[in-house]
């Protein structure tokens, strides 16, 4: 694992954990996330892949006032926390 993966996933898990509490916007949290780029080379490619849909659909669902059964931003934030986990692992074990 490198230093600076690690240091850019502690960044976008702090910026997460900042966008539950309402300290974050969608576009924010998605813009920084998008700027982990040393981080997103380390992982393997799935996880891009994967991290860009979440990110996509969370800045959609900040166009609505009220949840949407289409575009639930605590299951999004529930599927962002899982993937900062399973990304965790991946660079450990590495």
């Amino acid at each position: 694992m490198t230093d600076t993966a690690s240091a850019q996933l502690t960044t976008l898990a702090r910026a997460l954990q900042a966008f539950e509490r309402g300290d974050h916007t969608a576009a924010a949290l998605s813009t920084l996330a998008r700027q982990q780029t040393t981080l997103l080379a380390t992982l393997p490619p799935r996880y891009s892949e994967v991290l860009l849909n979440l990110l996509d659909r969370l800045e959609s669902s900040a166009l609505f006032s009220e949840e949407s059964c289409s575009f639930s931003q605590k299951d999004l934030v529930a599927n962002l926390t899982m993937w900062v986990e399973k990304a965790q692992g991946t660079l450990t074990a590495r």
